[in-house]
This record gives structure tokens, sequence and C-alpha cells, in this order.
């Protein structure tokens, strides 16, 4: 059977399937940013310099308005920045630091945002639980002390890592790390997850 031609232009292609799937990326990740956001995010990673609202618009083909709206959802969320050179009239975006690095920087500060809302919500919920007592009290105290108690956890772990604001280098940190500490890593990430049982089953039942 002979081989489907490929596309007139697979360099465009190629460039749509990243802008595309970068997009669906960082939508699924920040509430309240957009795949346009997220295809704004590799156009700014695969352009040669800053950019502007109106090249940004050309190029991805929907209106400054919507890029606009989506920048600003970018610069909060700790991913985008802009800036304006002396005498220009209008300003330039640029990614805050590397891709991944920036996105994955912005998701851990985001998820330290998480936690400490969600352990403030549960304290307010207990001070509001106050003294009651009941079996429907009862049974939503335990709820919230467990609750709280996980939240507490998670807190824990991100004290134990530098306060930052901005890119986190994920592969440094990976090739940083000796590899008897990052075999331990996988272990216990492999344990949480259940799955060092079913290797061993697995394998028992290969060797059968």
């Amino acid at each position: 059977m002979a081989r489907a031609a490929l596309p007139a232009d697979s360099t465009a292609l190629a460039r749509r399937t990243l802008l595309e799937g970068v997009g669906a990326e960082v939508a699924a990740s920040f509430p309240g940013i957009t795949r346009l956001g997220g295809q704004i995010v590799a156009a700014l990673y695969l352009a040669e310099g800053a950019r502007s609202m109106d090249e940004l618009s050309a190029e991805l083909g929907r209106s400054k308005s919507n890029i606009f709206a989506n920048l600003r959802g970018l610069e909060a969320a700790g991913i985008v920045e802009h800036h304006r050179l002396p005498g220009a009239r209008h300003d330039r975006y640029r990614l805050r630091g590397k891709y991944p690095d920036v996105v994955i920087g912005a998701y851990v500060a985001r998820l330290r945002r998480v936690v400490a809302d969600k352990r403030a919500l549960v304290r307010r919920s207990r001070e509001i639980l106050g003294d009651a007592r009941g079996p429907e009290a009862n049974a939503l105290r335990a709820k919230l002390d467990a609750l709280g108690g996980t939240y507490d956890r998670f807190a824990e772990l991100f004290e134990l890592l530098p306060a930052m604001d901005g890119p986190l280098d994920l592969e440094a940190i990976i090739d940083g790390l000796p590899r008897v500490a990052l075999d331990a890593l996988v272990a216990v990430v492999r344990k949480a997850l259940g799955l060092s049982s079913q290797l061993s089953r697995r394998a028992g039942a290969s060797g059968r």
C-alpha cells in the first residue's frame, strides 16, 4: 500500500498541532484561561522575540479583544509579561521564562495558593461549627478534621520547597538529583499509586 502523501505544508501543520496542544494543556491547568491563551503561550515560545497584540491577533486569527483578555489572564498567572520600548506606542509581550518551565512554575504557585485557601476554608468552617453536637455535626467535624489534616500535609511539602515566583526548571532538578534519591522518589510514588504491588504480581505471573 502506498504511503499517504504529506500535507502540502507540513511545517504549518506541525506548528498548528503544537499551538492546539499547548492551548488545551494551559486551558486545562489554569481556570479562566482559554485554549486561545494556551495558543498565545505557544506562539510566544515559537517567536524569535516579543510580540505585539496586533501581531498575535494576525498570527492566531483572533480578535484583539480576545487576545487582550487572555494576555491579562496569562499575566495574572505569572506566565506572560509585557514591556514597552522607548518611543513605542504599544506594549509587547513575552513569556516570563523558558517554556515549559514558566508554566510549571505558575502551576506550582497556583497549587500553593489553592492549598492556603483550602486550609483557611476548613478553619472557617470549623470555627462556624464550633461546639455543635449531634450526629450530623459530629460527622461534619470528622470530615473537616480529616480534610484539614490532608491540606496541612500538603502545606508541609510546600514549606520544604523554596519560595519562588517564576519558572521552575524541573529538568535541572531531576538532573541534579542523585540516582539513589530519584529511585527512592519513584518508589514512593509507585507505592502511593499502588503500582508496586501490581508490578510484583505481574512479575510473579510471568515467572510461572
